[in-house]
């Protein structure tokens, strides 16, 4: 259940749970409209322009549904403590306060060069394939000029008229700075060519070819790619948050395997690191 909250006008997902609602035209003095619901526009909350009074139509809590709302706990305790210790608050300011979101402006590229997934057996990541052709196909939707690397000619992604430029190139460090270098371009996206796009990107950012050029990634940021992909820096990420994970090992011999899965307890599963599809992936 998408809701708009009023004071911000950003929308947030929300579990649905009532069979009513409060009629918007008919609030009472000094009470205002604190979330709509964006399939009916009907009223989901209503709160008090003083006094520390608000109601939501939803479980901002519900473990089975969304938990975009679940700070409006947060508040309604600072709240309490606030009353507790004689200190005023205005409770929609507070939520304005946590609801608010300033976005990062960047300056919008103009032109964009995709890495497609490389030289490929056939059946081999065709999904690359498929996501990349959509990546060009929004860029060219925004109007931005783009410019594709796959040595692939077979694929859909080259196909005559798709991209305004196509390099059949392989997609390897030195072949995509000569690319960068001649057609200059202002953004880069790594995502839309499997492992093959990935390991060039981090090699390109090692190298600082990306800043030498001024070239801005797109999307995923490098060292998110690189803490997703290393399955032990992941677990150490996900580890110093407090989420659960799997435990796990990483290992490049079987002797280390067997040792480690002695370690964990079976059953184990084994899996490569850098594995997500294409060229140089496993």
């Amino acid at each position: 259940l998408p809701c708009t909250h009023a004071g911000t006008g950003r929308c947030f997902m929300t579990s649905q749970n009532h069979g009513f609602a409060v009629d918007a035209n008919s609030l009472p003095q000094n009470w205002e409209i604190l979330f709509t619901n964006e399939n009916d526009k009907t009223n989901e909350g209503i709160i008090h322009k003083s006094l520390p009074y608000f109601s939501v139509q939803f479980h901002p809590e519900h473990t089975a549904g969304p938990t975009d709302l679940e700070c409006l706990f947060d508040i309604f305790i600072e709240t309490v403590k606030s009353y507790k210790n004689n200190t005023k608050c205005i409770v929609n300011d507070m939520i304005c306060e946590k609801l608010k979101y300033t976005p990062t402006l960047y300056e919008r590229p103009k032109k964009v060069l995709i890495l497609g997934s490389g030289g490929l057996s056939i059946g081999q990541a065709g999904e690359f394939d498929y996501s990349g052709s959509q990546g060009v196909k929004a860029m060219q939707e925004e109007k931005i000029q783009t410019v594709l690397i796959n040595p692939n000619i077979a694929t859909v992604q080259t196909s005559k008229g798709l991209a305004d430029k196509v390099y059949f190139l392989p997609i390897t460090p030195e072949y995509v700075e000569q690319v960068i270098k001649a057609e200059r371009p202002t953004g880069i996206l790594l995502t839309f060519g499997g492992q093959t796009a990935l390991n060039c990107g981090v090699e390109l950012e090692k190298s600082k070819v990306f800043e030498k050029y001024n070239v801005s990634v797109l999307g995923t940021p490098i060292q998110s790619i690189v803490d997703t992909e290393d399955r032990k820096i992941f677990a150490e990420k996900i580890n110093a948050i407090g989420e659960k994970v799997a435990p796990s090992a990483a290992v490049s011999s079987v002797e280390e395997a067997l040792i480690a899965a002695n370690q964990i307890g079976y059953p184990v599963m084994a899996r490569s690191a850098f594995s997500l599809g294409g060229l140089g992936s496993g």
